[in-house]
């Protein structure tokens, strides 16, 4: 029972302070901003302009991986219990106050909250055990595919621009 308890503090406690944390639920799993409240990290997405949040399903499980924010390397992972928040419940406008609040960006800050009860969804992701289990070996992937990408090639002009050397005034 105690360890239970220290296993549930050390995920809430790491969870909090994290600014990102790796959610795989059916799917790979995917970097995600969140905010922790009411006992549960709640996150929102898959939406226009949002974050998308595929394989986590209403009812569902998803693994939860929380990094280090000092190092980044991975701190704790937790069992969760995936609750899809009904727009305009309670639990959703206590969730979404604290979202609104971390949310960087948002192309609508005066909407945001009645565009993310129409085009959202809002998930609370409950602790449900912590995973002992280390991996044994590496656990970089490759990138998944997106469209969207900075990597483009290099005009040519950019070398000469670079390493052109400046003449001194003396």
């Amino acid at each position: 029972m105690t360890e239970s308890l220290l296993d549930a503090a050390l995920a809430e406690e790491a969870t909090k302070k994290s600014g990102l944390i790796w959610v795989q639920g059916s799917g790979p799993a995917r970097a995600l901003w969140h905010v922790w409240t009411e006992g549960a990290a709640h996150i929102v997405g898959d939406g226009p302009g949002e974050q998308p949040l595929p394989g986590l399903t209403d009812g569902g499980r998803a693994q939860v991986t929380v990094r280090s924010k000092d190092k980044g390397g991975r701190l704790v992972a937790w069992d969760a219990k995936v609750v899809e928040l009904a727009p305009h419940s309670a639990g959703w406008e206590a969730a979404v106050a604290e979202l609104k609040g971390k949310r960087l960006n948002a192309p609508d800050s005066e909407q945001l909250t009645e565009r993310w009860a129409r085009e959202c969804r809002v998930l609370r992701l409950e602790w449900q055990g912590t995973d002992r289990e280390l991996p044994s070996g590496s656990l970089a992937a490759a990138p998944l595919p997106s469209p969207y990408t900075t990597r483009q090639e290099i005009p040519a002009a950019l070398p000469r621009l670079l390493f052109k050397r400046r003449k001194r005034t003396s």
